[in-house]
């Protein structure tokens, strides 16, 4: 069996389609939405070809409307945009965010699968990276072979305690420095973690019709073409990019 693994899409559809790989399931860990201009194209992919998803805090936080404050990096990012994702996607496609499961257990060619967005103790906000130490009271009394993990936009596969933790990173928001996409395979047992380019610009033209604040639209092309570290987007970047961007 060929399990295809994608996470943290964000709207962006370009770098969807670029992943052309085969596949007997789809699996979707969630973050279909926000940031991105594309929202409701990619929760249509996600309908059409996922055979499991799980909800993401994003996708939570467009479904509901929560509205967010903030002037640090990507805090500020999502203030800005999730309502330009809200105001793009159909009641129906909102719907479809909201019912997703937070987590969601498979068996799949003879192996257990959990699918969390997060973690299995936090399946929507909590991080964790690729750590041993870390992972492994987060697995305690877990009677499975995979547990498949999105939301730090990290790619990674991990081997703790007998149970292999995989990471798709993030299809269209990486990032670490690096502007391809990326997802994974799991063929036959074997994980296969995969980046493909896609057409960057693409994405970045599409911003020109989705968002109109200065400042979240240059974190955005930054982070498309691969400049875009978090560190780059501190509170005081921000504000010093909005003071130049808005004079008085």
């Amino acid at each position: 069996m060929r399990i295809l693994i994608v996470s943290d899409i964000h709207g962006n559809r370009a770098a969807l389609d670029v992943i052309r790989e085969t596949y007997d399931v789809c699996l979707c860990l969630g973050d279909i939405v926000d940031y991105g201009p594309e929202p409701g194209a990619c929760v249509d992919w996600v309908r059409e070809n996922a055979t499991h998803c799980v909800r993401g805090n994003h996708d939570h936080g467009v479904a509901h409307n929560v509205a967010l404050q903030g002037v640090s990096g990507f805090r500020y990012l999502t203030a800005v945009t999730r309502p330009l994702s809200v105001s793009l996607l159909t009641d129906d496609q909102r719907r479809y965010l909201a019912d997703l499961p937070m987590s969601q257990m498979l068996n799949l060619d003879g192996n257990r699968f959990l699918l969390v967005h997060a973690t299995p103790r936090d399946p929507m906000d909590e991080y964790a990276l690729a750590d041993t130490a870390t992972w492994e009271p987060l697995l305690a009394g877990l009677k499975v072979d995979f547990v498949l993990v999105g939301h730090t936009h990290q790619l990674y596969s991990l081997q703790v305690n007998g149970i292999m933790v995989v990471n798709p990173g993030s299809v269209g928001l990486n990032r670490n420095g690096d502007p391809r996409a990326t997802y994974a395979v799991i063929d036959n047992g074997k994980v296969e973690l995969k980046q493909v380019e896609y057409p960057v610009e693409k994405t970045v033209a599409a911003l020109d019709g989705f968002v109109n604040d200065a400042v979240a639209k240059q974190m955005l092309t930054d982070i498309y073409r691969g400049n875009g570290l978090v560190g780059r987007w501190a509170a005081e970047k921000v504000a010093s990019v909005a003071n130049d961007s808005n004079p008085e």
